[in-house]
């Protein structure tokens, strides 16, 4: 059995618990979507205004060039700082309708409050893998179904699209993805989903960065994947949920099992040793879920309404 092979079965099971994170975020996105509409927790008043997007890829630029730039030539904790209050205020709003479920409004509220407080303190007094994993779940679940809601199905395709492209020149060509990977590992922060290799596997512990591991040849101890892995594709899951009133559920489920055939893809190539370009797997794989469940279940590319 050859080298690439031996790496390939040693990484089943973990690259099965990485897949099972893609259908624990979107089920609990599912759940939620309803009280946040409620709620009316929703990014944008009309969801099929163009602007939508080109003021979400503005920010997703300006935000990106902001954490390199405070990472070089500012101190880290700054970065620190502004993550670990975006945590606490998703990690509130995510809790709050899900322990609606089981218990008062006003115990809702007072449980929410305190999970997101102690999930915050964790994080700085002891950031190992599994918090952050926790944490990085409830802030999926809560930008996915904001994104969801907020967003037409038309514009959540464009979305994909273009992110899968931007994904596509950040890791091969500029590579500050990888720069940015480092820095947010470095601080052990929630944009991160890790799952260990090894059953000893400590991220606190983990101190070598993966620029460093790649050029040493080293093999990593941990399947890493960036939060947005999960939630762009998982934003296409969410609005056709909320925008498909007849078997909006069943397409739904299509394009959550079309990322899932992406994140296979995916991860193919992931157990070859180097970085990959995770979007242009996962949204082709959301899209084309998409496309085909459409066109079984309805025969058109349903709610597909374009900007006017």
């Amino acid at each position: 059995m050859n080298q690439d092979k031996k790496r390939e079965m040693k990484n089943i099971f973990p690259v099965f618990l990485m897949g099972g994170l893609f259908v624990v975020i979107d089920a609990l996105t599912l759940l939620v979507i309803r009280p946040f509409e409620v709620a009316d927790i929703r990014l944008y008043a009309n969801p099929n205004d163009p602007m939508n997007i080109v003021s979400l890829f503005v920010t997703l630029l300006v935000f990106t060039a902001a954490i390199l730039l405070i990472a070089k030539f500012w101190k880290r904790q700054l970065i620190q700082g502004i993550i670990l209050g975006a945590t606490g205020y998703l990690v509130f709003f995510v809790s709050y309708p899900l322990l609606t479920f089981v218990v008062s409004a006003v115990w809702s509220l007072f449980l929410s409050i305190m999970v997101a407080a102690i999930l915050v303190a964790m994080l700085v007094v002891y950031p190992e893998w599994y918090v952050i994993d926790v944490c990085s779940i409830l802030i999926g679940v809560g930008v996915i179904a904001m994104f969801g809601i907020s967003l037409s199905i038309f514009l959540v395709i464009v979305l994909l699209i273009g992110l899968a492209a931007y994904d596509t020149i950040s890791v091969y060509r500029t590579k500050h993805m990888i720069t940015l990977a480092d820095t947010i590992l470095d601080l052990k922060l929630p944009t991160v989903l890790v799952i260990p290799k090894f059953r000893a596997y400590s991220l606190i512990r983990d101190t070598k960065s993966l620029k460093e591991k790649l050029k040493d040849g080293e093999e990593r101890e941990a399947f890493v994947m960036g939060l947005g892995d999960f939630v762009f594709p998982g934003i296409l899951v969410a609005s056709t949920f909320y925008s498909i009133t007849s078997n909006g559920l069943l397409i739904a489920l299509s394009v959550m099992l079309g990322t899932l055939f992406g994140f296979v893809a995916l991860m193919r190539r992931v157990n070859k040793g180097n970085p990959q370009a995770g979007l242009p797997y996962l949204c082709s794989g959301a899209i084309l879920g998409y496309v085909v469940s459409s066109y079984i279940l309805f025969g058109e590319l349903v709610g597909l309404t374009f900007p006017t």
